[in-house]
């Protein structure tokens, strides 16, 4: 007898708030599976005998064995064994482009829509009732005891830094993490906003390493309050870079320096590190606009413009050089936008902002485009057409992307930097050209993804652990493979 074709099942849709609704409020826009929603789609998994999903994971999460766990609905196993190599699944499970890296890879995606990876693990991540602060980091019962003697600093409080820090505190390595701003986390805090992502998420990961013997220093400004070398008079054997690309670039043009016009970092900052959405409970008045304008087609983009729809614009535009198919952005992101009003001005880019008499952004004149040919990268380049428009607006958000900062990088003599600015590391440990000293994240490749950032941590946390553990290290993890940055514009 012929066999039959497996007819594969729809993937399981996680439910979100509708969005009238969610437009007008800062909770979560997916509200997740029950446990029979993921069995559900966990039973799509066909368990391949070689799971190519997994080499699509930056950080290399054994995907096979935990949908293997929850299709069993064992949600303890699954924890345990994305812990292996995941720092903050909770985190990933709601920000990282699935889509392009271990759902990319799905064999499904070939003949029909690919497993929900990502939502998967989100639901391990949220479902599991860590007893101890070492079962939240590892999924196991007991961790090593901190030696005091072993001490390694990170610089940076971000997805990068906080993936060394709970790496090597489950293997009984003090950890101290010094953080610029008020609030450890990084991007995580100040830039994706709560409805992507809870504060109470990261909050749950901090507070389970500083439980666990992490040191978190806040408001230390690497570079003025702290150096590298500092670390080291300190007794440190390892420092870790891992301070982001937090300086913004601007469009450079006429009125940029209005009131009203903000980089898309400040304008974040204000709205999520100082919880100005919750504005009066918290005293951080935010900087409203009816008329929003946000400039660029990134996922930095998308979290300004439906940061100002929720602040209670009556109209976001977001203006992008481009046509909608080349956007950078997910386009989870770009749906829900879209559903939630998002108006688009594609094919245009900003040439002046206008003003009042007393310097206040109140309109932007916008140059239509028309893609050329492609570069080499395989993006059609926009060329000017010399027609003009005017739209008006009271707030304007510039999200084009960002540089490294040179605070640090300038109060570090010997560290060697690229032609872009950023920091050279060996691929494969992630150590600068200072010894000991590692980097990872932004402040290496450039704005990328939380993933990668992590990926990057990770690399780093094992070679240290290797350096200060010697044979005591961790030899059962296998090398983790590269990923692409997501593209920017």
């Amino acid at each position: 007898m012929d066999k039959k074709p497996r007819k594969l099942a729809p993937r399981t849709p996680m439910p979100e708030q509708p969005a009238k609704e969610r437009v007008k409020n800062f909770s979560e826009v997916t509200t997740g599976y029950t446990l029979d929603m993921a069995v559900a789609e966990a039973a799509r998994c066909l368990q391949c005998k070689k799971p190519v999903c997994q080499i699509g994971c930056p950080v290399e999460v054994p995907i096979k064995a935990f949908i293997g766990h929850l299709q069993k609905g064992d949600v303890t196993a699954a924890y345990k064994a994305i812990r292996e190599t995941n720092s903050l699944p909770a985190v990933c499970g709601r920000v990282c482009p699935q889509e392009v890296q271990c759902e990319g890879a799905c064999v499904l995606a070939k003949k029909g829509e690919p497993v929900c990876i990502g939502r998967l693990e989100r639901f391990t991540a949220d479902e599991y009732a860590a007893r101890s602060a070492c079962e939240q980091l590892t999924g196991d019962k007991a961790c090593p005891m901190i030696r005091e003697e072993l001490k390694v600093a990170c610089i940076g409080g971000g997805p990068a830094s906080l993936t060394v820090a709970g790496y090597l505190s489950t293997l009984g390595i003090k950890v101290h993490v010094y953080e610029a701003l008020h609030e450890p986390g990084g991007v995580l805090v100040y830039g994706i906003p709560e409805f992507r992502l809870p504060k109470a998420i990261v909050k749950r990961e901090v507070q389970a390493m500083t439980e666990n013997g992490v040191e978190f220093h806040l408001n230390w400004v690497g570079g003025r309050t702290i150096t590298v070398q500092d670390l080291f008079d300190e007794g440190c054997q390892a420092v870790f870079i891992g301070v982001g690309a937090g300086l913004p670039r601007f469009l450079k043009v006429p009125g940029e320096d209005m009131t009203g016009v903000f980089s898309a970092n400040e304008y974040l900052s204000r709205a999520n590190l100082g919880r100005a959405y919750a504005f009066p409970e918290y005293d951080t008045p935010p900087f409203l606009g009816k008329q929003v304008v946000v400039v660029g087609g990134g996922n930095v983009a998308m979290d300004a413009a439906r940061t100002a729809m929720r602040m209670g614009a009556d109209k976001v535009s977001l203006v992008y050089r481009r046509t909608k198919n080349e956007m950078p952005c997910r386009l989870e992101e770009l749906e829900h936008a879209l559903d939630e009003g998002l108006h688009l001005e594609i094919l245009t880019n900003p040439v002046r902002f206008a003003g009042d008499e007393n310097g206040r952004v109140t309109g932007v004149t916008l140059e239509r485009m028309k893609l050329g040919d492609p570069d080499e990268a395989g993006r059609c380049t926009p060329n000017c057409t010399g027609e003009y428009f005017d739209i008006p607006c009271d707030l304007a958000v510039i999200a084009v992307g960002t540089g490294p900062n040179p605070l640090l990088l300038e109060a570090t003599p010997g560290l060697e930097r690229n032609r872009r600015g950023y920091i050279e590391v060996n691929e494969d440990t992630g150590e600068t050209s200072m010894a000991n000293v590692f980097a990872g994240g932004d402040i290496v490749t450039g704005a990328a993804t939380v993933i990668l950032a992590m990926g990057a941590g990770r690399r780093a946390a094992k070679e240290i652990a290797r350096r200060l553990l010697g044979d005591d290290a961790p030899q059962d993890v296998p090398p983790l493979h590269g990923g692409v940055p997501a593209a920017q514009d």
